[in-house]
């Protein structure tokens, strides 16, 4: 495994931590009823909160090479790697079609 594909998990297990906290402290700081001053404090709180726990941090990478784009969603896998599985058939329900 690569360093990105361990440094993305790690940003994942951050997002999973921090999740609750960081929604929480968001929806204080866009209430507009809310008096200025409590906002601005959540501002800072959520400014201090780790930078690799935000969602835009993570990058969805390719589990067997670590490449960062074209990566299949549902398989977690790039194009590259996807096609060469799929044609020998390693994984299961897919199959090359032909017409």
């Amino acid at each position: 495994m690569s360093n990105q594909v361990i440094r993305d998990q790690k940003r994942r297990l951050l997002v999973a931590k921090y999740e609750l906290k960081r929604m929480q402290y968001k929806a204080i700081c866009q209430d507009r009823a809310l008096p200025n001053q409590i906002r601005y404090e959540y501002t800072l709180k959520l400014a201090k909160l780790p930078r690799n726990s935000s969602k835009t941090r993570v990058r969805n990478r390719c589990i067997l090479t670590g490449r960062s784009r074209s990566v299949y969603q549902l398989f977690r896998l790039s194009r590259i790697v996807f096609r060469e599985l799929a044609s020998r058939g390693a994984l299961y329900g897919i199959n090359k079609s032909s017409w």
